[in-house]
């Protein structure tokens, strides 16, 4: 169980993640949802759209890449913030089509002083799995 300092510093941290969320504009001109978050997770949704597609016909891939990193940029600022990404992989599984709704979850495995790691699914609306990606956090540098 986290100690009082610890729970202190979550609830500060989502507040101001909370604040600072209101006026992003990438989340807004893709209209991701945050439907849940909590210290270390973050779930969000995004529908797909025409606007989306790539020469193949299916969902460009870093569409779903954006869905992913922002569920990572939430759950991982929930803990540690600002934390900035040095490291993104995604694997991407299955297509997705215009008209899926997916869902992004985003779980901190460890937030540390020198290092944040987190890993992230990407599923369709009936929950077939997508997209699976890991990241690498730093705190900012002291200029």
């Amino acid at each position: 169980m986290p100690d009082q300092n610890t729970r202190f510093k979550n609830e500060g941290n989502l507040a101001a993640l909370m604040a600072k969320m209101e006026g992003e504009p990438i989340a807004s001109f893709l209209k991701i949802k945050v439907l849940e978050l909590s210290p270390g997770y973050c779930r969000v949704s995004m529908k797909m759209l025409p606007e989306y597609l790539n020469f193949n016909g299916v969902i460009f891939g870093s569409i779903i890449m954006a869905i992913a990193d922002y569920a990572f940029s939430l759950a991982i600022n929930s803990l540690s913030m600002p934390s900035l990404a040095t490291q993104f992989n995604i694997h991407l599984l299955a297509p997705a089509a215009v008209g899926d709704e997916l869902t992004a979850e985003g779980r901190v495995l460890r937030s540390g002083k020198r290092v944040g790691i987190s890993e992230m699914t990407v599923t369709n609306q009936n929950s077939k799995l997508l997209a699976k990606a890991t990241g690498t956090t730093i705190p900012p540098l002291p200029e």
